[in-house]
């Protein structure tokens, strides 16, 4: 179980902040190789696991937004106060769509033809993220974003609950379309995702804090936190290193080999 544990700690915070669909890999890989469910603990130590990572990266973007907003003095950054209302109001579109559709979704788990329908999703969205690198102009930093802007990506945001689809992927590639470069895409991305995590994290910590915290859980989840704050963190920074100066498609190369090993797998 342990071992278990920081496989999937790794996958999560990789493919959390990677282009290529954490629930693509953690509802399928455990299908496949027939693993046990880690149970809610778990599932909370990942949902913290990456909270802290993305915490960690952009906490001098967060400051800067926080001080701003609550008008003291802070460092000078393209990024300010102005920024925080819009950030949670294109939160919204997402969490009414997970409050809605999260049962339905969970149901899908068990769901006989969820595997191949997973590789098509992945397939179908790296072909969107392909298109929007050659559409989108990138001529737009960070600051020259709008409202039109926040709504468009935060829409793009609510998509990324069904599975292959990959919040970053999905974000990054509306505001490709929307001519941001593709550092402030990625940036924005991640800043919009760290309400959704805290909030999806909160969510899960209220449903353990009521059924209780198993006593045999204690390892698995240490090891899942720990896993996955640690590579999300480095997926997080490697993306923002690699999207400064290469293109997405390396990332739809590899949804499309994953997808063919999920075809291939699922027979």
């Amino acid at each position: 179980m342990i071992l278990h544990a920081a496989i999937l700690g790794i996958v999560q915070g990789l493919t959390e902040f990677l282009p290529i669909s954490s629930s693509a890999h953690l509802v399928t890989l455990p299908q496949l190789l027939r693993w046990k469910d880690m149970g809610l603990a778990f599932d909370v130590a990942l949902h913290l696991g990456t909270l802290a990572a993305i915490i960690s990266y952009f906490r001098h973007d967060w400051a800067s937004i926080l001080r701003s907003f609550l008008k003291r003095s802070g460092a000078k950054s393209d990024v300010d106060g102005r920024m925080l209302v819009p950030i949670i109001v294109a939160c919204i579109p997402a969490a009414v769509a997970g409050a809605l559709l999260d049962h339905k979704i969970e149901g899908l788990r068990t769901w006989p033809a969820l595997i191949p329908t997973v590789a098509v999703v992945l397939m179908v969205f790296g072909l969107v993220m392909l298109l929007a690198e050659r559409v989108g102009k990138k001529n737009r930093g960070i600051e020259q974003m709008n409202w039109i802007d926040y709504i468009v990506i935060g829409f793009a945001q609510a998509l990324a609950l069904f599975a292959g689809v990959s919040r970053s992927g999905i974000t990054i590639s509306a505001g490709l379309f929307l001519n941001l470069n593709r550092a402030a895409a990625a940036r924005f991305s991640f800043l919009l995702a760290t309400p959704i995590i805290l909030g999806a994290g909160l969510l899960e910590l209220a449903k353990l804090l009521i059924s209780g915290f198993p006593p045999d859980q204690a390892a698995p989840f240490a090891v899942g936190f720990i896993a996955s704050t640690v590579s999300g963190y480095l997926a997080i920074r490697f993306l923002m290193g690699y999207l400064a100066r290469r293109p997405l498609d390396v990332f739809v190369t590899y949804r499309f080999v994953f997808a063919i090993f999920l075809l291939l797998a699922s027979q």
